[in-house]
């Protein structure tokens, strides 16, 4: 079921209601605000990297043991941001769960905004960006291949991999919409701005057969790469002979976690969109409902993750996994941990109760809870491992520097200001899809009202 109401609004109604905010945004005072905001922060990207690039990765607060910091950190946590989105529209495409065509278009953007985000980590961590194409395996005059023995190189193909996938399995979604744009524009720009991209799509019975089958390979294809990219990230770390990583629940764990905080985002952008362009009929107290219960599920699903370190190591007993686990509870960084539990878990116990789920104020409010409590938990997890180590000697403490914290500021520039102009330009809910879901409801109702008049 939808929980939309067609009865009072008509298909051509729910076009003109979804693409109508792409042709002629309705409040573009407070759109440009936010976008003033976004270029702001995106101009401390700018500034961030360009001084990076001038000294160095010096200029951050790595040190030895804590080669890894805030920007792997970051690395991590957009790059479960991103999980969610793929998650969201590709399974339930598949499992044809026709609740998700209100929320997966604009799922599927914050995935690809985050995933370029985290894309963006690895290459100015190298330090020499320019030769970021070095830990691919091209033919060169040297006959050198990268170092498959590489956290990088991994992170190239599997960040790679689901950012190709997933820009496809968006992009082939929003075809039918944008030719819908495309036929409803009367300014000339918008025509051949949406004409160019429609690829000269007229829905012809043909067009729509192998659009199907297109848009449902593409989601088979998609489906895996949300759990083998974040698994790679895990197998990462546990590779790393550090006390805390060398734990078998780590893949499970990331991918939960990424599926976790990425439903949280998710549900923050459902409801500021509802509110801001008047999508109650589209976005439904259901959908956020439904959107809650995931939450929940994932969360859980995150704290038995927890539990399951903390068994591990008293079941061990191994002296420094020891000293780690104590170090997370009362240490220097013990606000990391206690920020996880307190932020991951506490609000999230309100979603039991399904007026709070149906409330949009107070899931936001637990979704962005979530999301820096799962910020929280990527920090805590490396920073709290890698500063004491197995050698005594090189024990020392970690501290983002000015410019850690301003690429992060940028960094968040960059998703708001790609997501902003998303929200502006382009279809943010597939109409086609919500309308499709509607005649089947209204063929089903038909049916049963006829079976039952005999």
């Amino acid at each position: 079921m939808t929980d939309l109401a067609p009865t009072a609004r008509g298909y051509a109604a729910i076009t003109g209601e979804i693409v109508g905010i792409a042709l002629d945004y309705p409040k573009r005072r407070a759109w440009w605000i936010c976008f003033g905001v976004a270029l702001l922060l995106l101009l401390s990207f700018f500034v961030s990297v360009t001084v990076l690039f001038w000294y160095g990765v010096g200029v951050w607060g790595n040190n030895i043991p804590v080669a890894w910091g805030l920007a792997i950190s970051n690395y991590i946590w957009f790059l479960g941001i991103g999980h969610a989105g793929t998650l969201i529209s590709a399974m339930l495409l598949l499992l044809e769960q026709h609740w998700r065509n209100s929320l997966n278009r604009f799922a599927e953007a914050m995935t690809l905004f985050a995933v370029i985000c985290a894309g963006l980590y690895p290459l100015v961590h190298l330090g020499r960006p320019w030769l970021f194409y070095w830990i691919a395996p091209y033919p060169n005059t040297m006959t050198v291949w990268p170092q498959f023995k590489s956290p990088l190189t991994w992170d190239f193909f599997a960040v790679l991999t689901y950012l190709i996938v997933s820009i496809l399995f968006w992009y082939i979604g929003i075809v039918p919409d944008l030719a819908s744009a495309r036929d409803r524009a009367t300014r000339r720009r918008a025509q051949v701005f949406f004409g160019l991209f429609a690829l000269g799509w007229r829905g012809a019975a043909h067009h729509w057969a192998r659009w199907r089958q297109a848009y449902r390979l593409t989601a088979a294809i998609a489906v895996p790469l949300v759990v083998s990219v974040h698994s790679e990230v895990s197998l990462l770390f546990a590779a790393g002979p550090i006390p805390g990583w060398t734990s078998t629940v780590f893949p499970p764990y990331f991918v939960l976690g990424a599926a976790f905080s990425g439903f949280a985002v998710v549900s923050m952008i459902a409801v500021i969109l509802r509110h801001a362009l008047g999508l109650q009929n589209l976005v439904t107290p259901r959908h956020l409902d439904l959107l809650a219960k995931f939450l929940l599920a994932t969360g859980l699903m995150t704290a038995y993750g927890y539990w399951s370190e903390v068994f591990d190591t008293l079941y061990a007993g191994e002296h420094q996994e020891m000293g780690t686990l104590l170090d997370r509870l009362g240490g220097v960084y013990a606000w990391s941990y206690w920020g996880a539990v307190l932020a991951n878990f506490v609000p999230l116990q309100l979603l039991w109760f399904r007026r709070v789920r149906r409330q949009p104020l107070l899931l936001f409010l637990i979704s962005l809870s979530v999301t820096v409590g799962m910020w929280f938990e990527r920090y805590m997890l490396l920073v709290t491992t890698l500063y004491r180590d197995y050698l005594v000697s090189s024990w020392r403490e970690y501290h983002p520097s000015f410019w850690d914290w301003s690429l992060f500021a940028g960094m968040l520039g960059v998703f708001l200001t790609l997501f902003l102009l998303f929200v502006r330009f382009l279809p943010i809910i597939s109409s086609f899809e919500v309308k499709e879901a509607l005649f089947e409801e209204k063929e089903e109702a038909e049916e049963a009202t006829e079976t039952a008049h005999g």
